[in-house]
């Protein structure tokens, strides 16, 4: 009797695997099934009579951000003298981040100020974008998350530059190399957010795409296979690319300004310098 039930269970178990594996192969439309992954879901709540719009990418980013909080602060954990394992990851990633700020002109005192904040974006966008490795909608796929951050990054990069070398030395900056390339400069700054937004969205969302057409016509194996890098390594790489700019961007201004600044001295020493020459002819004409 028993056996015969297990006999039977097995068969209806084969039977409705075999359903699965085909339908996952072709059984439903794969169109609809990526327009279904690309939607993104909506929802409401209301406070105070007051009814706020929520949506998936604004949910998936904060488990992404909480995920992310929990785990670089146990990877900073405790500091001691012998460097963990976890501790030396960490001192290594500030590190790096402090070469990239060096490289691009700022001193120690700027990259103090430069690299917790550049670090925060770096880890928020790793989170939101590895995400999808979970089988979560990564919020870059909705692209109001891509302009927001550009948006953002590009405000904090004026602040910043304007805090080191003041309101004189940022309106340098547009001047640099030459006074004719102040229209230009004045549209990169409207067409720096736009870039760092539509090359996130643009990466983000191919990823996306690829994994949800891998996931409904291979869906054994090979999607995992490609999700080590279309998950993971694309979205640690678009973090560490989004970041890298906004970084340069803040070095571009600076060393614009310097360099404005430094152009204006050497035109002073210059000018001292005939000044001196020319009174010095004059007064060894005198003397003969």
């Amino acid at each position: 009797m028993n056996v015969a039930l297990a006999a039977s269970w097995w068969t209806e178990f084969w039977e409705a695997f075999g359903k699965e594996i085909a339908d996952s192969f072709g059984g439903k439309n794969i169109g609809e099934k990526i327009r279904e992954g690309i939607l993104q879901w909506k929802g409401s709540f209301t406070l105070g009579g007051q009814k706020f719009l929520i949506t998936d990418a604004v949910i998936v980013s904060w488990i992404a951000i909480l995920i992310g909080i929990l785990f670089f602060s146990w990877l900073g954990g405790k500091k001691e003298k012998i460097p963990s394992g976890r501790q030396s990851v960490m001192e290594s990633l500030i590190s790096l981040l402090f070469g990239l700020c060096k490289d691009y002109g700022l001193n120690e005192d700027q990259a103090e100020k430069v690299v917790p904040m550049v670090g925060t974006i770096g880890i928020v966008l790793i989170c939101c974008n590895t995400i999808s490795f979970f089988h979560l909608p990564p919020p870059a796929k909705n692209i109001a998350f891509p302009f927001a951050m550009a948006v953002f990054a590009i405000g904090y990069v004026i602040v910043t530059s304007i805090r080191f070398v003041g309101f004189k030395g940022f309106g340098r900056s547009f001047v640099d190399p030459m006074p004719f390339m102040l229209p230009f400069k004045i549209l990169d700054f409207f067409i720096k957010p736009i870039s760092l937004a539509l090359r996130l969205f643009g990466n983000v969302f191919g990823a996306f795409i690829l994994m949800e057409f891998l996931g409904i016509v291979i869906p054994i194996v090979v999607p995992g296979v490609f999700s080590l890098w279309f998950d993971l390594m694309d979205g640690i790489l678009q973090a560490v690319v989004f970041s890298y700019l906004t970084t340069s961007y803040i070095g571009e201004v600076v060393e614009s300004a310097h360099a404005v600044e430094e152009r204006k001295i050497e035109k002073a020493k210059l000018k001292a310098e005939k000044e001196a020459a020319k009174q010095a002819a004059v007064e060894a004409e005198k003397a003969a």
